[in-house]
């Protein structure tokens, strides 16, 4: 099959890889290098890096509502363009350039979370199952007919990226049936009553607020880890926190509890003990490292 792979992050590399040995990519639409890091050096997106090394034809517009990248497109004679967190709105002209449409991977069990952050926010909402939905696009925000699903149980201890990880290999394998025999796979309609919406995550919901219950300020760690992360300010240098734990353990919020041989926070309604740590312009190290070289002194309020 003559397929247009659209995709950005690595969440999408595991697919385009599936597709490469099973079919003909034809050309592949990513987001164009941004600059980034000291000299503000062009970076290529993970899937743009993947696709070059593999020798198939990248395009990387800013748009695709003029009607010249439009036609561009449509030259190509694919049959189909399989997407995954491409980041560009897809208008009527692409969505209907190939006879079998534009299919999406996304990372959710539609209609459970619509939108940009779907992983992190099932995590976030302490979801215990996640997924990938295969489905044909339309115009509407993640609202089109539902091909395919595939279902993982997240874990107490799960992190967002875990579940990124987990989830982009199954989508790689449930596109790749999709395609194989797309006669299996009747569409059904979404439930909009069912539906949620995942924002995208913003650096301002990041710093963590002690005053939140503890199983809550949990999850959303668990979450935000490793990226973009969570983090707290002590004594005016930033802490990314990747992992915690929950112990009983009371305290005013906010309040230091121990920080010479751990670390534990005082939250609403318990504690954090935290065990692994990013101080501000260092690597991610467990926090009986960082303890060996600094120490949390007294009883600080953070």
């Amino acid at each position: 099959m003559k397929i247009i792979f659209m995709g950005t992050p690595d969440f999408a590399v595991p697919a385009l890889r599936r597709l490469m040995s099973e079919h003909q990519v034809v050309c592949v639409y990513t987001r164009e290098p941004k600059p980034s890091g000291r000299g503000n050096k062009l970076n290529k997106t993970p899937v743009h890096v993947f696709a070059e090394k593999n020798g198939i034809e990248v395009r990387t517009p800013n748009t695709l509502r003029t009607i010249d990248e439009q036609q561009k497109f449509a030259d190509l004679k694919a049959e189909v363009a399989v997407i995954a967190a491409y980041g560009l709105i897809l208008p009527k002209p692409i969505l209907n350039a190939c006879p079998l449409g534009c299919i999406n991977i996304h990372a959710s069990l539609l209609p459970r979370w619509r939108g940009a952050a779907p992983i992190q926010r099932a995590i976030e909402a302490g979801d215990a199952v996640s997924g990938v939905t295969i489905m044909q696009m339309a115009e509407g925000l993640d609202t089109g007919d539902m091909l395919h699903k595939g279902e993982i149980l997240i874990t107490p201890q799960m992190t967002g990226g875990e579940l990124h990880d987990k989830l982009s290999e199954i989508g790689a394998e449930l596109i790749a049936e999709v395609l194989a025999d797309g006669t299996k796979f009747s569409p059904q309609k979404q439930d909009d009553t069912l539906s949620c919406y995942a924002p995208k995550l913003n650096k301002e919901e990041c710093k963590i607020d002690f005053d939140m219950p503890v199983d809550k300020l949990y999850d959303k760690i668990r979450a935000f880890s490793p990226f973009p992360a969570m983090f707290f300010e002590y004594r005016g240098e930033r802490f990314k926190v990747l992992q915690a734990e929950i112990i009983s353990q009371q305290g005013q919020t906010g309040e230091i509890l121990s920080g010479s041989k751990e670390l534990i926070i005082a939250a609403r309604d318990g504690a954090l003990k935290i065990t692994q740590i990013q101080r501000q312009g260092k690597r991610p190290m467990s926090v009986d490292e960082l303890l060996r070289g600094f120490e949390f002194e007294g009883r600080t309020i953070i």
